[in-house]
């Protein structure tokens, strides 16, 4: 049996992980009580009428705090018996969390009367460390948006699923800062950016004329081949050492044309010796 377990601060994106989870065939359940974790096994789910292999549950900050402080323990005995246990922990920023509560107009879980929105926040950080302690994917998603922490999730579980690694090749702009949870990046400013040239300026990376625009460039092809080299040659020593995923950003200035197009060439490559790649263009929505 697997069993992911789903935590983090309010307002980090749990409910989007569960999603993608539910999504990934997951049977998911939101805000279990911790002391029931340790009735979690394949024998009581099958009693239960439940019959499969695959749990996600969330746990959060209104759990017990001595159930909380056992959280380890709890995993551990689980561990024991048999049930394989992915923990992953979600947190963002104070000021993201702020801003995130204040544009959904939603309430805390932990603020009431007495207890304002800055120290409920502050209350969830303190109050789930020891789940973050024992975390085995610590997500910052304080820049991640719904669909990039989906692919993040997608592409850690689908690896350790298949036993196989799972590669994500996201492209990205600069000007907006490096992407979240990135094993390599690759920095494609050096090209001739399409930009420049009024007639591609408002198309992409996607589109053919931009395609051939740089298809012309020999600087182009030679950075291709070289991104390409180097993660042919690395990526199986990462299989090797049990890794299930690795993340591969392509930046350029904008994330609109050059990191686009290399993605898709980079990916493309990748496909004919691995089984799992994923591609994801943050600037393309």
């Amino acid at each position: 049996m697997r069993l992911i377990v789903v935590s983090g601060l309010a307002g980090a994106g749990k409910s989007v992980a569960l999603n993608m989870l539910e999504d990934l065939g997951y049977y998911c359940i939101d805000n279990l009580p911790l002391g029931l974790l340790r009735e979690v096994s394949a024998e009581t789910l099958h009693q239960q009428g439940l019959d499969f292999d695959r749990l996600a549950v969330g746990i959060d900050a209104r759990a017990r705090t001595g159930e909380i402080h056992r959280f380890a323990e709890r995993i551990a005995e689980l561990r024991a018996g048999g049930i394989q246990i992915e923990v992953i922990y979600l947190h963002a920023s104070e000021e993201t969390i702020l801003r995130r509560y204040s544009e959904t107009r939603r309430k805390h879980p932990l603020s009431d009367e007495r207890r304002t929105l800055v120290d409920a926040v502050a209350a969830d950080r303190t109050l789930t460390q020891p789940i973050a302690d024992s975390a085995d994917i610590t997500i910052d998603t304080s820049r991640t948006n719904i669909h990039q922490l989906r692919d993040i999730i997608r592409n850690r579980v689908e690896g350790a699923q298949s036993g196989e690694l799972s590669i994500l090749v996201q492209s990205f702009g600069y000007k907006y800062g490096l992407p979240q949870a990135v094993d390599f990046v690759f920095d494609v400013r050096c090209l001739p950016n399409p930009h420049w040239v009024p007639a591609l300026r408002p198309l992409t990376g996607l589109d053919a004329e931009v395609a051939e625009h740089l298809a012309s460039q020999p600087a182009t092809h030679a950075m291709r081949d070289d991104i390409h080299g180097f993660l042919k040659r690395w990526l199986p020593s990462f299989a090797r050492e049990d890794r299930s995923y690795v993340t591969v950003a392509i930046g350029c200035t904008g994330g609109k044309h050059r990191s686009v197009y290399l993605v898709e060439q980079v990916a493309a490559l990748l496909r004919a010796d691995q089984n799992h790649i994923l591609v994801r263009h943050n600037e393309l929505r």
